[in-house]
């Protein structure tokens, strides 16, 4: 009997501590590196305690409801550089403690809204060099931690401004080589990089393939006066004119001499692991859009307008407001001196007809005196 429980003490122990053969681990770093051995699937048999797994450079093609069940306090998740097309709207559940996720270098084309939603840490995502078309804009509560995005080299076209809005903690996002279509639905994201880069993020550059006329053209040095249609059919962009002016009252208040410089935001890896995060991961990526929309975007929440623009208008109001006085003080002026000489042509009349009157009396006077004269003699 005690040699049977001696035996199953034996057996249980490595089972609760133990490593999977593909695997490498470090039980004091609690890190797991099952980089490059070509797998297909997740290793099972993870110790529960792990803290970052490395399963990049495999051939995982998807993951499944739950496939990090057994660590549940994981931080770092590194699966870039492999196939994944499919991933479980639970995959992730249970990871309430994951700070840097990569799923860059993969095929993902839509990552569905419920992925990311009990996940409340998560500060660095990297999404880059897959073939997204968007990013579902209710996903905003679970990156407003986020202090890095990486949207670079997918296929979107344009990016939800809400999404954007609630990561307030943004410190860097990449957007690079996405065919972005900079028409009506792509002006919210020009607003939004133009507070953001005034509060100091950091962006690469957003170039539009379309329309033909603004092709390789960085959006953020697009004129707004090359958007005048868009902001003149929507009239959204009055409310969005004065949210913006108020934002940017509080950002001159708030914001100078607190710029964040974000030095690097590659995910670390121990020097017992290696070096580098993942080798097929890259630098961040694209940004996601909201695909079948209507040429000129309606929606609920206002968007900021340039500052420019509403000074302009100000300006030009004030000078059509001048000119107006003007007109009105000129004739007012002519109204004053037409008044002056038509009093001056009244006198001098009515002395023209006094001494008119005086003449004829004297006339009238001098005939009777010619008669009496006559008759006298």
């Amino acid at each position: 009997m005690r040699v049977i429980l001696v035996c199953a003490l034996l057996s249980s122990l490595p089972l609760s501590h133990a490593c999977p053969k593909e695997c490498s681990c470090n039980s004091n770093t609690k890190v797991v590196d099952c980089r490059g051995r070509g797998l297909y699937d997740i290793p099972r048999r993870l110790q529960p305690d792990t803290q970052e797994l490395y399963l990049q450079d495999n051939r995982i093609r998807g993951l499944g409801s739950v496939a990090f069940k057994e660590i549940p306090h994981v931080r770092i998740l590194d699966l870039s550089n492999n196939s994944i097309t499919f991933i479980s709207p639970t995959a992730l559940q249970g990871l309430r403690t994951l700070q840097r996720l990569s799923l860059a270098y993969n095929g993902i084309r839509d990552l569905d809204k419920r992925l990311l939603g009990p996940i409340r840490s998560l500060s660095h995502l990297d999404l880059s060099h897959n073939s997204l078309w968007g990013l579902p804009g209710v996903m905003g509560d679970s990156l407003k931690n986020l202090s890095y995005l990486g949207l670079a080299n997918n296929k979107l076209t344009r990016l939800d401004r809400s999404l954007l809005d609630t990561m307030t903690h943004l410190d860097s996002i990449t957007l690079r080589n996405n065919p972005w279509r900079c028409d009506c639905q792509l002006i919210g994201l020009k607003l939004w990089l133009e507070t953001y880069l005034f509060k100091g993020g950091v962006v690469d550059e957003v170039l539009c393939t379309q329309p033909e006329g603004m092709k390789d053209k960085d959006l953020q040095k697009i004129p707004y006066q090359l958007f005048h249609a868009c902001m003149t059919t929507s009239y959204h962009y009055l409310f969005a004119n004065i949210h913006h002016l108020e934002s940017e009252k509080l950002l001159r208040g708030h914001v100078h001499g607190n710029h964040a410089h974000p030095s690097s935001h590659s995910l670390h890896v121990p020097m017992a692991i290696g070096e580098g995060f993942g080798v097929g991961g890259g630098g961040g990526a694209g940004g996601g859009g909201a695909g079948g929309m209507a040429e000129c975007e309606t929606k609920q929440k206002h968007r900021p307008v340039n500052l420019r623009h509403a000074i302009a208008t100000v300006i030009i109001t004030g000078v059509v407001c001048g000119i107006v006085c003007l007109m009105m003080l000129a004739a007012a002026v002519y109204g004053c001196a037409y008044a002056a000489i038509m009093a001056k042509y009244q006198r001098e009349l009515k002395k023209n007809e006094e001494l008119a009157a005086a003449q004829g009396a004297d006339h009238a006077t001098a005939d009777e005196k010619e008669p009496l004269e006559n008759a006298i003699a």
